[in-house]
């Protein structure tokens, strides 16, 4: 494999939960010989995400292949901006244009698509019900780490899923998109639709919304390959 020493991969969660999730994902990338740093997101505001974003970014003084998540993609959107990012990668994830957020995006599911048991904001922090949690987020782990996945979960606040993308970095850098086919958070159709007007390039893998914890060998590979098309192109 052609690394390069002066790529970073940088991964962003998503929403109810934290980075520890890019554990198998980040290990893979690790033995691969590749640079990794993990951002931990408080989703309680977009504008904050993506300092936190920003500032791992600045603090590992390399470029960037930025990663995201589900929401985590939204941050990628607007931090992608960043001069030392150039990729970004989408895991089943949103990728809003200008002037869209995750709740707008929400807001126009595809015709029968699953509704995610999301449940009404408590003091404006938003969860997912633990009976539908596994169905939904991550039907193929152990039940056991869905459990626990699903009573660990990290309230996300309204304002992270109401904030919009100002500048969609996907419009000026290179893009991947890795497509969940069986996503019963983010409609695959709905992917698909992003990934198309992202100009991405598509890898569709059969698997649920936590591909990341469930599959971190695809997810790893298609970073890989964005990693790796970028060494080639220099």
């Amino acid at each position: 494999m052609n690394t390069s020493s002066d790529t970073t991969i940088v991964l962003v969660h998503g929403a109810f939960v934290d980075g520890s999730g890019w554990r198998g994902v980040y290990d893979q990338l690790k033995r691969e010989g590749y640079d990794v740093a993990v951002v931990q997101n408080a989703t309680l505001s977009l504008e904050g995400d993506v300092a936190a974003t920003r500032q791992v970014i600045d603090a590992r003084g390399k470029r960037v292949v930025l990663v995201g998540h589900s929401y985590g993609g939204a941050v990628i959107t607007e931090a992608g901006t960043h001069p030392r990012v150039e990729a970004l990668v989408y895991v089943t994830a949103y990728a809003p244009d200008k002037g869209e957020s995750v709740s707008t995006l929400l807001a126009n599911p595809p015709p029968d698509a699953p509704v995610p048991p999301i449940l009404p904001p408590q003091d404006g922090f938003l969860f997912l019900d633990r009976d539908g949690f596994r169905a939904a987020f991550a039907a193929d782990v152990t039940p056991e780490q869905s459990a626990f996945m699903a009573d660990s979960q990290v309230g996300c606040h309204v304002n992270a899923i109401n904030g919009s993308v100002t500048e969609p970095a996907w419009r000026v850098k290179p893009s991947w998109y890795l497509v969940a086919t069986d996503d019963h958070m983010i409609p695959p159709p709905a992917q698909r639709a992003m990934a198309e007007r992202a100009g991405a390039t598509v890898v569709e893998v059969a698997g649920p919304h936590a591909i990341f914890v469930s599959q971190p060998g695809a997810v790893a590979s298609l970073i890989a390959k964005a990693a790796e098309t970028l060494t080639s192109s220099r």
